[in-house]
């Protein structure tokens, strides 16, 4: 999708400054917050198929340690820049204290094309990878997952190029992993499943079911195919769906089933029989009960904001709505689910992960989703209570939300000098 070029981490630090401000935060933790603790830049050199070397740049950030070790998924992808896995990183230590799981906030990319590379080639690279950051993840210290342009078996290759370097076996290293070296049921469906719950809630607190409300989803990667199916099944009528190659729609209601079966064979939403090409930029002024932004950034603007018709927006995407925009869909009653409360359900699950490997003891799937169901609703009403208490918008009481589970850690500790 296109979008105006805002940089993520001034979006988050604007956010931040305003609920640092309404929540009254010392002045010393607002300059702690607004920059991360480590920054890493690395040099990949990668021998390529064609017998040639590339090198690459690499990132991984730390935000924040204060709560727990740092999080965060690796992204693979052309765009990836040091400011965005910095306000990635950042949100990862609002999204783990809004949901109240004990990590901190971290992030990783690598500035290349994943459809570019081929498998030997994508190994190679993450292995480099990994070996370059050893000194700064551990089980302890910064556990990495599975983002854009990565899978369960990039997180393979991560837990064996690390327990290679520590000659033991430390599964929990990385979450994210496939089922057969200590992965955890249901976290393919994690983030989506996320999205769903909170989608629930949103409506309930409008007084109305999900079952019966139209909903439009921007992008169709994990998050957004995940919750289109998990909404569809909840009897939520899933009428628009986009990806990189364009846009379809259907008013009564796309057949989401065979959508999904249409994506895994062609690679793309287009094409699908039922339905009718569409503007992909349409897709979110669409007069619709729910829109789900699962794309990339900076995609809900003050140029679109006042033709968003949406009454509820669950953002499964990071950042997808910048500061000008929400203050455009909170003068229009539009009700934002922010990326730090809707999309958390990806890092509660591998927190799952993660207790299991350290246990050495596996749940059923059913036991995991019960547990997701009981975070997410506990984080929503934590979320919507700030934000009635500081009569702000979600976004503003999620962040307010975070800073107080943050602080009080960080006044607790106190400053090492």
């Amino acid at each position: 999708m296109p979008h105006r070029e805002i940089n993520p981490y001034e979006a988050m630090q604007a956010s931040l400054r305003v609920a640092s401000e309404l929540y009254g935060l010392d002045d010393a933790l607002f300059k702690v917050f607004m920059a991360p603790t480590r920054s890493m830049i690395v040099s990949l050199p990668v021998l390529m198929d064609n017998g040639q070397w590339e090198v690459f740049t690499g990132y991984r950030v730390q935000h924040n340690l204060t709560r727990g070790p740092a999080k965060g998924g690796i992204r693979y992808d052309m765009n990836v820049t040091l400011d965005e896995v910095k306000a990635m990183a950042a949100w990862m230590t609002w999204k783990t204290a809004v949901v109240d799981v004990p990590f901190g906030g971290g992030k990783g990319g690598i500035v290349c094309d994943p459809n570019r590379l081929s498998i030997g080639e994508k190994e190679r690279l993450t292995r480099r990878y990994i070996a370059e950051i050893m000194d700064i993840i551990g089980p302890d210290r910064d556990v990495p997952a599975q983002d854009m342009g990565t899978d369960a078996q990039t997180m393979a290759w991560v837990l064996d190029t690390y327990n290679m370097h520590v000659r033991r076996t430390e599964n929990a290293v990385v979450t994210g992993k496939p089922l057969g070296l200590g992965g955890s049921l249901g976290r393919n469906e994690a983030t989506g499943r996320g999205v769903l719950i909170t989608a629930r809630e949103a409506m309930q607190r409008l007084g109305k079911p999900l079952a019966g409300a139209t909903v439009a989803i921007q992008g169709f990667g994990n998050v957004g195919s995940q919750a289109a199916r998990l909404m569809h099944e909840a009897g939520a009528r899933i009428v628009a769906v986009c990806d990189l190659k364009g846009a379809i729609r259907n008013d009564r209601g796309l057949d989401v089933h065979a959508l999904l079966k249409h994506h895994l064979e062609t690679g793309t939403v287009t094409g699908l029989k039922g339905a009718e090409p569409m503007d992909p930029a349409e897709l979110l002024t669409l007069a619709v009960d729910i829109l789900v932004p699962a794309a990339t950034e900076n995609q809900i603007t003050d140029e679109n904001a006042p033709q968003v018709r949406a009454k509820v927006i669950v953002e499964g995407a990071n950042g997808p709505t910048t500061p000008e925009a929400d203050a455009i869909l909170l003068e229009h009653r539009v009700l934002v689910v922010p990326d730090i409360l809707a999309n958390a359900g990806g890092v509660t699950v591998s927190y799952f992960e993660w207790v299991q490997n350290r246990q050495g003891f596996y749940w059923r799937e059913r036991e995991v989703n019960e547990r997701l169901v009981d975070y997410m609703t506990h984080a929503f009403q934590a979320t919507f209570a700030t934000t009635d208490k500081y009569k702000t918008n979600p976004r503003i009481g999620a962040y307010i939300l975070a800073l107080d589970r943050v602080a009080q850690a960080m006044k607790y500790r106190g400053f090492y000098a």
